[in-house]
């Protein structure tokens, strides 16, 4: 097998060689034919994240071992099976569910791995996508999409799941009123279509590319604002009618975080999704005297990825068509998102 690796944080991925793995138990080998490129990926080559206040976390204190190849969002053709696999046969082409966990406690048991304390995830702890091959622990990580193109589908574990996630961490909502997209990038424009499809008619959004806005209204934003200006806050109320009930941070970096917060009402929602990091101060009484709730989000679990596939299989959900790249091209990709200049997302194709 190849393996497109960090080997050194904040250095090129090189492409490795290594034995093919030989399933045991009830694993399952997939061989990768389309993996796509995220943000989380970016953070995985440069080994960091900020967690303000001068702290930081870095991968290899989450248990990375370089080196390790990135790469969360996966399709693939199922290869090889252990002895006791079932559920799924030689030659089923599957999207990979990637936020594996122990497998052991109250989290994993509740099927919600992607919360697990000791988390065993493809391409963020252990080698994923941007390899030739990987190994999953069971049939029930595998997900038929029949219909869909599979360069699309391959978007769905990280971008289509941690939008809906972070969507239904939020309801109850209105579906009448309207809500705050912060970030236009590869999640920020799932997000448009995605509230979109379940029902939502005034979705606001906000980015500092002109580029990005106008991707923006096309996936169906009710508005566009440039967060950078003056009087981003003043714009945002208008074209919501006054303080909002809900708002999303693609981004979340201490600027995004102050519009999006106070772009709410009264028991509105804030929900932090970009892992841009930083901090940023809060006026504890103003939560108080304007009561507002804001949560963070982290993917979402194999229910959600289900209900992903299913809105697109409706229709309801139409993905972004997607700029495919060979994956011997990863530097490159990966190079082009660094620079901001991706307006999708990639998806790096087996060569």
């Amino acid at each position: 097998m190849k393996l497109w690796a960090v080997v050194e944080n904040d250095k090129p991925l090189v492409c490795l060689e290594r034995p093919d793995p030989v399933p045991v138990g009830r694993e399952v080998l997939v061989r990768v034919s389309h993996c796509g490129v995220c943000h989380s990926d970016l953070h995985f080559v440069h080994g960091v994240f900020d967690l303000g206040g001068g702290k930081t976390l870095r991968i290899t204190d989450r248990g990375v071992k370089l080196p390790c190849a990135p790469g969360h969002e996966i399709v693939g053709t199922v290869v090889a099976l252990g002895p006791e696999a079932s559920g799924v046969a030689i030659g089923d082409q599957r999207i990979v569910y990637p936020w594996i966990g122990c497998g052991e406690c109250e989290l994993c048991n509740s099927d919600n791995e992607n919360l697990c304390y000791t988390p065993r995830g493809l391409g963020v702890i252990q080698d994923g996508g941007f390899g030739s091959h990987i190994v999953v622990p069971n049939e029930t990580y595998l997900f038929a999409f029949d219909g869909i193109d599979p360069a699309v589908a391959a978007t769905f574990p990280c971008s289509g799941l941690t939008v809906y996630s972070a969507i239904q961490k939020a309801m109850p909502l209105d579906p009448a009123k309207a809500v705050l997209v912060v970030g236009a990038g590869g999640l920020g424009l799932v997000a448009v279509r995605m509230l979109r499809a379940l029902g939502f008619a005034h979705v606001i959004v906000a980015d500092l590319s002109a580029e990005k806005r106008t991707a923006a209204l096309e996936a169906g934003a009710s508005a566009a604002i440039d967060n950078s200006a003056g009087d981003a806050q003043e714009q945002v109320a208008a074209a919501g009618g006054g303080l909002l009930q809900a708002a999303f941070d693609f981004v979340n970096v201490a600027p995004t975080v102050a519009l999006a917060l106070e772009a709410l009402g009264k028991q509105g929602k804030l929900v932090l999704v970009g892992v841009g990091g930083g901090e940023l101060p809060l006026s504890l009484a103003g939560l108080i005297f304007r009561p507002r709730t804001i949560m963070g989000t982290i993917t979402g679990n194999r229910r959600h990825l289900a209900e992903v596939i299913a809105l697109a299989q409706s229709g309801r959900f139409v993905p972004f068509a997607v700029t495919r790249m060979p994956k011997d091209s990863a530097n490159e990709a990966l190079a082009l998102l660094d620079a901001g200049k991706v307006v999708g997302r990639i998806v790096l194709e087996d060569c």
